[in-house]
């Protein structure tokens, strides 16, 4: 993949604090999708996604925090058990 091919990513946090939560809860939703509590898809280059991790680097404590984002393949395999929170119909990727 090239730095500004976009795809989609699986980004994930556990942040210790509710302040500091509230913050990188904030930034993620103005980039990405929320799928579950913790758990949001983000479509955006390589490039971006180095950019959006420096941004909530520095929203959180590295120490006591974590986040992570996963590159999902281009032909990823979906299932869902349960309570969809995503719209009927609206699939990502």
């Amino acid at each position: 993949m090239s730095q500004h091919q976009s795809a989609h990513w699986l980004v994930t946090y556990d942040i210790a604090d509710p302040r500091r939560l509230a913050k990188v809860f904030k930034h993620l939703k103005k980039v990405g999708v929320p799928l579950q509590y913790s758990v949001f898809s983000v479509d955006t280059s390589a490039a971006g996604m180095a950019t959006l991790m420096l941004r909530l680097a520095k929203l959180i404590n590295v120490k006591e925090d974590d986040v992570r984002a996963y590159r999902l393949p281009e032909k990823g395999w979906r299932a869902t058990l349960g309570q969809d929170i995503l719209p009927e119909g609206l699939w990502l990727g």
